[in-house]
């Protein structure tokens, strides 16, 4: 036993990934890592970073996290809330004057033009934080509102605009719904990343560079794979209609290889599963003072109004969460109803994942993070996430 893991357990959950997952080839590797009380419990390693070269995937590959961007974003516009830079409940357009008077979508297209409806109260800048915010993603595939975010390219990582041009574009925008009235996962981080930006003074990746990456040592983390590590980025797949994977970006003509103009707060780092354990360790036990411990404590607490868990006010068709017993803090899922979920786990767990299939999960009451590294797109393809949470629980002494 080590760690307080049964070791036959935590070694079996390697052959799980392998049996399963890589050699059934519906994911071209894995990298799991699990930590107890600080102390490596488990680093699996499995298949490759490049299934037609060869290339295997090693501890130090880097990962395009996507999603798993925007808990680096929240902390970092929380850290600015510990300064006295704002207010939960000041309105967005107090930072972003071009938002003043945004309307609710009733009905129409962007073709055809608008009919909109005042909403019951401005968007605050928790509602940014929360996803409750009115906003949205193109890719959501459910309303109008989503169809004109398409043909604009709003929040599209690999844009050719801007961050600032983004916010233009959005004053435009009808929302989907009042703020604080529905949960829609959206471009809402991406608006975080800008206010990180105004609010500091400094361009938003110097932020999180200076504030965040440098002190944690997380030196394969950002916006575009560093020269000189370029052969360390993995390929990135997605489902081969009639069975296996094929390639959806290509390690070696990626544009995560070069600086995007486009600095997306809500999706656009690389990563590897080493920088990434180093912020959620640093987060779970308060070493490096990035956060005050009750500021932390209020963004794992669920914000959604009226304490509800997530199916009760979620709009999405997507997000990189299961619902039930979920609630949803400042920039992190966070289970409200362990039982509820259907998993094993603790109230009070925090957690998040990205489009290409990546998770990380942090259960402060068993001292554990956990960390999975992959690269398959859509993260809705296989129920891998969920699995692992089983596997991990039931190996625990």
């Amino acid at each position: 036993m080590a760690h307080g893991f049964r070791a036959g357990r935590l070694k079996a959950i390697d052959r799980y990934l392998a049996d399963r997952y890589v050699l059934a080839e519906r994911l071209p590797g894995t990298l799991l890592l699990v930590v107890r009380g600080g102390e490596l419990a488990l680093l699996s390693v499995q298949g490759h970073a490049d299934v037609a070269q060869g290339r295997r995937l090693h501890a130090d590959s880097i990962f395009r996290i996507y999603s798993m961007t925007k808990p680096l974003t929240s902390v970092a516009l929380m850290m600015l809330y510990e300064e006295g830079a704002f207010a939960l409940d000041d309105p967005v357009e107090k930072f972003i004057p071009e938002w003043r008077g945004l309307q609710v979508f009733a009905a129409g297209t962007a073709k055809t033009g608008w009919i909109t409806t005042p909403p019951v109260r401005p968007m605050q800048v928790i509602d940014l934080l929360r996803h409750t915010s009115g906003l949205t993603y193109g890719f959501q595939l459910r309303s109008n509102v989503d169809a004109a975010y398409r043909q604009k390219r709003i929040g599209e990582i690999e844009s050719s605009g801007t961050l600032a041009d983004m916010i233009a574009a959005l004053a435009g925008m009808p929302l989907e719904f009042s703020p604080g009235e529905a949960w829609n996962y959206s471009v809402a981080t991406d608006v975080c990343g800008f206010l990180v930006g105004k609010l500091s003074g400094m361009p938003f990746e110097t932020f999180l560079e200076s504030r965040i990456l440098r002190p944690l040592g997380m030196a394969d983390t950002g916006f575009f794979v560093k020269p000189g590590s370029t052969s360390r980025l993995a390929t990135c797949y997605q489902p081969r209609k009639g069975g296996g994977i094929e390639v959806q970006d290509q390690a070696e003509t990626s544009p995560f290889l070069a600086p995007p103009s486009f600095i997306s707060g809500g999706g656009g780092l690389v990563s590897t599963a080493a920088d990434y354990l180093a912020f959620v360790e640093a987060l779970r036990t308060g070493r490096h003072d990035l956060l005050g411990r009750r500021t932390f404590a209020q963004m794992t607490a669920n914000h959604l109004p009226g304490g509800v868990d997530l199916p009760a006010l979620s709009r999405s068709l997507f997000s990189e969460a299961t619902y039930s017993g979920v609630g949803f803090g400042l920039g992190f899922a966070t289970t409200v109803d362990w039982v509820k979920t259907g998993l094993p786990g603790n109230n009070g767990d925090w957690f998040w994942g990205g489009a290409a299939s990546t998770f990380f999960w942090c259960d402060p009451a068993e001292e554990l993070s956990v960390i999975f590294m992959t690269q398959l797109i859509p993260s809705s393809t296989w129920p891998v996430r969920r699995e692992l949470r089983q596997l991990i629980y039931a190996a625990l002494a």
